[in-house]
């Protein structure tokens, strides 16, 4: 029985899709003004392990993730501010669609580089005005929405679930707001609460016609119209960080559950914020740490994806280089043992399948999907599989075992995705270099075969005498 956190309910619950074996899931993607750092990354490594365990247990996920290229004002509680995208394109001197094409190309390059599987559908936000314009014209006629010189608002006090998934069910949103944004949103607004589906602005530079005259969409309703057009009315799950709860999230159940009258999503799943150094990472404070920057320190981006998601999602993360190295040697050792499982496979002793062996895979299978049954609790995961390693280690593994427990690891890994993608090959040099120090060897010259050895470990390759022969691995 799988089990997740669903922030509506506040609680566990078993996780049923509505249409089984199929899962609809939504994942807040980039809002592609600026470079993705670490923290963003954390949560786009949750909504993969998330879908890759739905994929492992049988589902039939399909996942969308939205890129958002207009319509994310800096004061999102307020609608109020620059746009972030076209703020940003003042600043780097590109017009914006040529800014968002430069950072969601780099979106997709940090996906590749941590092993995140690609979702189903990326749509962005410029390409779906229409879907938008539809659902707010329909707020309108419904009651639900209201125009104001050419802009339009939710009114919030049509929908008595507001506040549902946040517990933000009262006033108070107009603290720490600006003289100029108080006048703003009282003098537009019948409620300070009421949020922007549509907004004017001569100045902006992505505009669009509309019923109510020229402008741009709103930050909520671009998720609302887009999951609908590829999911349906009824998501199985929306996934996000946490900052997403209020007001983003929030808004998306108001307005899509007032134009459709369905429940618009069963499961809500957000991840938690990743700090720096015990301090803060947010683009706005200076201090973010992208995924590119650590693997040009030299950081494996393998040892990156681990690290990511070694902590449960739920539970805030202080990211640190010491603890990073840790996590390379984790990936290390896995890595390691795995490669000593293909050796054995291919040259071990050519005995059966041994109860001894069995034992602790089967112990592996059932409590690693136990584990991620349990909310994806990713910790326990790996402690049953390093102590599956440990026991395994133990034994002296025939090639049916070697088989049996490869299989298995690569099993766990589809889950993980930190193992190498494909088996590592030497190159015909350095084979025959590994041949020439056996051969030296068998003729005692030690010293020519000691010049072999270390001139492949300048090379990045370490040599391992073993009593089934010699292996290798990369450093």
């Amino acid at each position: 029985m799988i089990r997740f956190h669903n922030t509506l309910s506040r609680a566990l619950e078993e996780f049923r899709p509505l249409r089984p074996p199929a899962v609809l899931m939504y994942n807040c993607g980039p809002t592609v003004y600026s470079s993705q750092h670490i923290g963003n990354f954390r949560s786009y490594v949750f909504t993969d392990l998330l879908r890759r365990y739905l994929d492992f247990r049988g589902f039939d996920v399909t996942q969308v993730m939205n890129i958002t290229d207009v319509g994310h004002l800096r004061d999102e509680v307020h609608d109020a501010g620059e746009d972030k995208l076209e703020a940003a394109a003042r600043r780097e001197k590109l017009d914006p669609w040529e800014l968002a094409a430069k950072y969601t190309q780099e979106f997709f390059d940090g996906l590749d580089l941590l092993n995140i599987r690609r979702a189903h559908h990326y749509p962005k936000a410029t390409e779906h005005v229409a879907e938008m314009i539809e659902i707010i014209a329909g707020l309108v006629a419904r009651g639900h929405a209201y125009v104001v010189d050419g802009e339009v608002y939710f009114d919030v006090t049509s929908f008595d679930r507001y506040g549902a998934l946040s517990g933000n069910v009262a006033g108070g949103l107009m603290d720490g707001a600006s003289e100029r944004v108080a006048h703003e949103v009282l003098g537009r607004k019948r409620h300070a609460r009421d949020f922007a589906l549509w907004k004017s602005d001569p100045l902006h530079l992505m505009q669009w016609d509309s019923p109510w005259g020229r402008g741009f969409p709103g930050w909520h309703i671009e998720c609302s119209a887009m999951s609908r057009k590829y999911l349906g009315d009824t998501l199985d799950i929306h996934t996000g960080g946490e900052n997403n709860i209020f007001p983003h999230h929030e808004c998306e159940i108001a307005q899509s559950e007032a134009f459709t009258g369905q429940p618009f999503v069963r499961f809500w799943l957000h991840a938690a914020h990743l700090n720096l150094e015990g301090e803060k990472m947010a683009k706005s404070e200076g201090n973010i740490l992208l995924p590119r920057d650590l693997v040009a320190e030299g950081h494996k981006p393998a040892a990156i994806r681990y690290y990511l998601l070694s902590v449960h999602y739920r539970q805030p993360m202080n990211f640190t280089r010491e603890a990073l190295k840790g996590a390379a040697s984790a990936v290390e050792r896995i890595a390691n043992f795995v490669e000593s499982l293909e050796h054995r496979a291919e040259r071990g002793p050519d005995t059966p399948l041994s109860p001894a062996a069995v034992a602790p895979l089967e112990q592996a299978r059932r409590g690693f999907t136990s584990a991620l049954d349990n909310d994806l609790n990713v910790s326990e995961g790996l402690a049953v599989l390093f102590d599956a390693m440990r026991r395994l280690n133990a034994l002296e593994l025939g090639r049916a075992d070697a088989q049996a427990a490869l299989e298995a690891f690569r099993d766990m890994d589809e889950v993980l995705g930190i193992l190498p993608r494909e088996r590592v090959t030497l190159e015909q040099e350095i084979e025959a270099l590994i041949a020439e120090r056996e051969a030296a060897r068998g003729n005692k010259d030690f010293a020519a075969a000691d010049r072999i050895r270390d001139s492949l470990l300048a090379r990045g390759i370490v040599l391992m005498d073993t009593p089934e022969g010699v292996r290798w691995r990369r450093k």
